[in-house]
């Protein structure tokens, strides 16, 4: 899928001409890290992919394999200074992570060493080459916990309720102290529950896997009133590209979503309405540890400098219910019509 980002990409043109710009993309072959690099691409970068492929894929990059270098590479065992010796870059979108909250309660050490430590390890190489190019980390609404502020803006507290929250809240302190010490350019991106073509796990890929076994019955963690801002993949892609090209890039901190909410509720009977099932809901009544009840969020931030959500709920499902459909051969619709 070739997302829709032509007046977005112009606007970051705007500020940053991304036109033979060297990009290297961290965790490029991943969910939004592939999409990412499809517009980038698009506008003209040169753009280099690491990645080790423990959750990102060749075939996500299949489109544009032709146009990019991609190298195989664990980050963690990196040795940044030699690296960007031979490969200079003027842009770092830096999105190799472990993005998933159950990993990070079940070892705290994995989550800690991917998405903390081997972020210092590369803001420490690029404050000792005193890089004067543009960097996005990529971190998440989970370093807010349970938020007692709806909508959230960046400005609420921190207080993350599991390791990976604490992993991203510690990696963007430490940007944000770097980026005034050092006087390096640098922000960090929150995104807010991103899903779309790519993504195999997290809520809605679950629930599509959930009614593919099962057409009667569709399984959902609590009791549905669980409050979400879906985020569609492709405007997360694009917000890394318009902060690069139009933030301030003083070590601050954007909040990236769609600016609405949704319960797991209204999910689950989207995705049921798209697929043509009428499946009983079974509810667990409990949340799995480590998950917020409510993440809604303030985007006035972002939107200052340009960002506007392109993909409403709805259009995302349905283009993300079709790449379902490809990738395992589902067919509800047809099914259901017989």
């Amino acid at each position: 899928m070739q997302p829709n980002g032509g007046n977005i990409v112009t606007a970051a043109q705007q500020e940053l001409n991304w036109t033979g710009a060297k990009v290297l993309v961290t965790g490029g072959a991943g969910f939004i890290g592939s999409h990412l690099v499809e517009l980038l691409v698009a506008a003209g970068a040169q753009v280099t992919v690491l990645d080790n492929f423990a959750s990102g894929s060749r075939d996500n990059l299949a489109g544009v394999m032709d146009a990019i270098t991609l190298r195989e590479t664990d980050i963690r065992r990196l040795d940044w200074q030699e690296y960007l010796t031979e490969h200079p870059a003027d842009v770092i979108a830096h999105l190799a992570a472990n993005a998933y909250v159950p990993p990070s309660v079940e070892d705290p050490a994995f989550d800690c060493e991917l998405n903390f430590q081997t972020t210092f390890r590369l803001l420490d190489a690029l404050r000792a080459r005193h890089w004067p190019g543009r960097l996005v980390f990529a971190s998440s609404a989970a370093v807010y916990g349970n938020s007692v502020h709806i909508p959230i803006s960046e400005d609420d507290p921190t207080v993350p309720i599991s390791p990976y929250g604490v992993g991203k809240l510690a990696a963007e302190r430490y940007l944000a102290v770097f980026a005034q010490l050092y006087g390096l350019n640098m922000a960090s991106v929150r995104f807010f529950s991103a899903f779309g073509p790519r993504q195999r796990k997290q809520v809605v890929f679950d629930l599509l896997a959930k009614l593919d076994r099962d057409h009667e019955r569709l399984f959902i963690h609590g009791d549905g009133t669980q409050v979400r801002d879906f985020l569609f993949v492709g405007d997360a892609a694009r917000s890394v590209m318009m902060v690069a090209a139009n933030a301030p890039l003083r070590g601050e901190v954007y909040n990236v979503g769609a600016g609405r909410e949704y319960t797991i509720d209204q999910l689950a009977k989207s995705l049921c309405s798209i697929t043509g099932l009428t499946p009983d809901f079974d509810y667990s009544g409990s949340n799995r540890p480590g998950d917020p009840e409510k993440l809604v969020v303030d985007i006035s931030r972002l939107s200052a400098i340009g960002y506007a959500p392109l993909t409403d709920f709805d259009q995302g499902l349905t283009s993300t219910v079709a790449w379902f459909e490809s990738l395992t051969g589902a067919s509800w619709r047809r099914r259901t019509q017989e």
